[in-house]
């Protein structure tokens, strides 16, 4: 097989994507040099029309380098162009509600007889395995039914869901994984397949802190417990107050912490027997963290970082949102671009976080406007003149 320059080039992925699932796992698909075309109902996906137009910012930030097609799947006519275009594809992502394909006639079965070499992958909520399959999920109601919301907060407190968007974000990661295994696959056997990937499933391995103090203490520790470690086993493990904000201290080694007792100028603490073991120090995990608190409280977040660091003891200054959108490491990796919108002007946008050093990665182009490539990919796709296509496009079909 031929070397090629992008891990993916050649490979043709179909995406009817909506919101964060799917498009970001067909994102990751597009920085891999595979050429996406993104296939939207005639008023545009959901994502679109959060700020009330067609470039909504999310929509913008998670769809680059894709090829923007209308299509009506509801029309007959509608349904045998994606067909055609199906034929000629390698993937295709979708994160519809579970049987909504087969409802339109578009299903694995239809998919795998027109082209047994096309790969369907699925993003859902939850496994089709179980009775919730057919469950409307979004990453609230996931994160809600897989215990995350259960084990964010303060003991104290209601659950709350976690801030970040994990279920889509991490199913999406999942769904990934799942098809280019269904590509490796498909070179020995030469047949698709269909890929599913549950949130629910692609998020419950993130709880296996929480999960195994549930299980090793038969249900005596609390289900939330703040900053501090899930399992309540690790300390110091919390954020601590400074001068200018807050600081993540962690301790994952009895190395780490007589290190810290060193930063800190604590000999009896690192003398004392009872705190040389994990195990010892969370039984007195308020002084400690009363102690650690004290010493950061003095200090801004660079000179508690300066030091700690220096130190080798995980630690880190919690930065605010508008912090992260500067910050040096993240401008340095690329992972947050600035681009030239056409209609927005500069927007930031998401770079890819997998790195192939023989795979350079593609400059993509900005999110399509609603439709925007839409003749020109079936003009160069099907060869449909533009008389065919101001039919199609009168008729309510593209």
């Amino acid at each position: 097989m031929a070397v090629t320059d992008r891990a993916l080039q050649g490979v043709t992925v179909l995406e009817l994507g909506q919101i964060y699932n799917v498009p970001y796992c067909v994102l990751l698909l597009a920085n891999l040099g595979a050429e996406v075309i993104k296939i939207e109902p005639l008023t545009g996906e959901p994502a679109r029309q959060r700020a009330g137009g067609q470039d909504a910012t999310p929509f913008v930030m998670l769809n680059s380098g894709k090829r923007g097609v209308c299509l009506n799947l509801k029309s007959d006519k509608g349904k045998e162009l994606f067909l055609a275009l199906a034929a000629q594809a390698d993937v295709v992502v979708e994160n519809y509600r579970a049987g909504t394909l087969d409802k339109l006639g578009l299903g694995f079965e239809v998919l795998h007889a027109l082209n047994p070499r096309l790969i369907l992958a699925s993003g859902r909520g939850f496994s089709r395995k179980g009775p919730h399959r057919s469950l409307a999920a979004m990453d609230l109601t996931v994160q809600a039914m897989t215990g995350v919301m259960a084990a964010t907060g303060f003991a104290d407190n209601p659950p709350v869901k976690a801030g970040p968007a994990f279920a889509d974000f991490l199913g999406g990661v999942h769904l990934l994984a799942g098809i280019l295994a269904a590509l490796l696959q498909r070179e020995r056997t030469g047949q698709g397949q269909h890929v599913e990937v549950a949130m629910q499933d692609a998020l419950l391995p993130a709880l296996a802190s929480n999960l195994s103090a549930l299980i090793d203490s038969e249900g005596a520790l609390p289900e939330r417990t703040g900053n501090r470690h899930g399992g309540l086993a690790l300390c110091p493990y919390n954020t601590y107050s400074a001068e200018d904000g807050w600081v993540a201290i962690f301790c994952a080694t009895d190395r780490q912490w007589l290190s810290l007792c060193d930063v800190l100028h604590r000999p009896d603490l690192r003398a004392d027997p009872t705190l040389q073991t994990n195990p010892g120090r969370a039984k007195r995990m308020d002084e400690l963290d009363g102690i650690v608190g004290e010493w950061t409280g003095a200090r801004t977040r660079r000179e508690c970082l300066a030091l700690l660091g220096q130190a080798g003891i995980p630690a880190a200054p919690v930065l605010a949102l508008h912090e992260v959108l500067h910050d040096e490491q993240i401008e340095a990796s690329g992972m947050l671009r600035t681009i030239q919108h056409p209609r927005r002007g500069a927007m930031r946008v998401f770079g890819s976080p997998i790195d192939l050093s023989d795979s350079p990665r593609p400059e993509l182009a900005t999110a399509p406007g609603l439709g925007e490539h839409t003749r020109g990919v079936l003009r160069d796709r099907l060869h449909l003149s533009d008389a065919d296509l101001d039919a199609l496009q009168s008729e309510g079909v593209i």
